[in-house]
C-alpha cells in the first residue's frame, strides 16, 4: 500500500513533511538506526543503473532513476537529515501517486502546457548559463580584473581624531587654553563637550576623507599627529580637534574580493553571450496591437 504523502505540486516534486505518515516513518527509522547497537553493516548487492534505468512502471508510464534524482534536488532543505535509503522509497511513492493522478486527468489542460513550456525554457536556459559560466573565468582573468581595479588606485588616508564641541567661540578658546597649559585633551572634552562623543573623551575613531563636513576635514588634514587645532566653527558649533593617528587605507587582497570579481566576470560573460545570440537571432514582437497588462491577472484565460 502506498503511504500517504502531502503534495506540494507536480513541478516542485516535494514531499510534505508535516502530517505525513511517510515522514513519521522516516523519522522513526532514523531514530531507530541511531539507537540501535553498532553492528557490522552488510554490504548490499546493487544492480548497475544509470539515469535511464526504469524504477517503476505506472500503467504505461515508466519512471526512471533520472526522474528520482531530479525529484531529490527539488526537496526542501529539511529533508537533508534523511539518508538516501529513506528518501528513495518516499520519492518513488511520491512519483507513483503523481502519475496515478496525472493519468486520471482527461486531456492535458492548457495551464499544464504553458507551465511545461516555461519550465523547459527555464531549465535549458539555466543549463546554457551554467556552461557559459564554467568556461568563462580563469585564474588569470580574476588576477587581471583585480589588477585593473586596485593596482593603480592611490592609497587613501584615514584619520583617527578626537574633538570637543561647544556652543560659543569663547568656550572653545578657553578649552584650547586648558589643553595648551597641559590638560589632557580627553579630560577637557569630557568636562565641556556637548557632542555625543564627549563622555568618551571626544574620540571619533577612524574615518576617511569625505566622511566629515568640509570645515572639520580641513582642520584635521592640516594637523600633524598629536597636534591640537585652533578653535573652528561648523554648522554644529565650535570645535577644538586633535589628530591621534593617521594611516593609509589598505587595499583588499585578491582572496578578499575573489568572489565578487568572479561574479562580475561571470555576469559579464553571460551578458556577452546574450548579446551575441540576440545579434544573430531574429526577435520579432507581435504587431497585433497593444495588450492590456492587466490580463496578467486573468487566470481564467488558462482554462480556454
Amino acid at each position: 500500500m502506498l503511504k500517504h504523502v502531502t503534495f506540494l505540486g507536480a513541478t516542485a516534486l516535494s514531499l510534505g513533511l508535516a502530517a505525513s505518515a511517510w515522514a513519521q516513518d522516516a523519522e522513526a527509522e532514523v531514530e531507530a538506526t541511531d539507537a540501535a547497537p553498532a553492528q557490522e553493516p552488510e554490504t548490499p548487492s546493487y544492480v548497475d543503473a544509470d539515469a535511464s534505468t526504469v524504477i517503476v512502471t505506472v500503467g504505461e508510464t515508466e519512471i526512471t532513476l533520472g526522474e528520482l534524482i531530479i525529484a531529490k534536488t527539488r526537496l526542501p532543505q529539511q529533508y537533508a537529515q534523511f539518508p538516501n535509503s529513506v528518501l528513495f522509497e518516499g520519492l518513488v511513492d511520491q512519483l507513483i501517486q503523481q502519475q496515478l493522478l496525472a493519468d486520471a486527468l482527461e486531456g492535458e489542460p492548457a495551464v499544464v502546457e504553458y507551465a511545461l513550456r516555461n519550465e523547459r525554457r527555464t531549465l535549458m536556459a539555466n543549463e546554457m548559463i551554467t556552461g557559459v559560466v564554467e568556461n568563462s573565468v580563469s585564474e588569470d582573468d580574476i588576477q587581471a580584473a583585480y589588477d585593473a581595479r586596485f593596482a593603480e588606485v592611490e592609497e587613501l588616508p584615514e584619520f583617527n581624531a578626537s574633538h570637543l564641541l561647544v556652543e560659543t567661540e569663547e568656550e572653545a578658546v578657553a578649552a584650547k587654553a586648558r589643553i595648551d597649559e597641559g590638560a589632557e585633551f580627553a579630560d577637557v572634552a569630557r568636562d565641556v563637550s556637548t557632542g555625543p562623543t564627549g563622555p568618551n573623551g571626544g574620540n571619533l575613531g577612524w574615518f576617511s576623507t569625505g566622511a566629515m563636513v568640509p570645515e572639520f576635514e580641513n582642520a584635521i588634514t592640516a594637523l600633524e599627529v598629536g597636534a591640537v587645532s585652533d578653535p573652528f566653527e561648523t554648522q554644529f558649533g565650535w570645535h577644538v580637534a586633535t589628530l591621534n593617528e593617521k594611516r593609509a587605507q589598505s587595499q583588499p587582497t585578491l582572496d578578499e574580493v575573489r568572489g565578487q570579481l568572479m561574479n562580475e566576470l561571470q555576469e559579464a560573460a553571460v551578458t556577452a553571450k546574450l548579446d551575441e545570440l540576440a545579434a544573430n537571432t531574429a526577435v520579432v514582437k507581435s504587431e497585433a496591437g497593444e495588450i492590456n497588462p492587466d490580463l496578467l491577472d486573468n487566470l481564467d484565460l488558462l482554462q480556454q
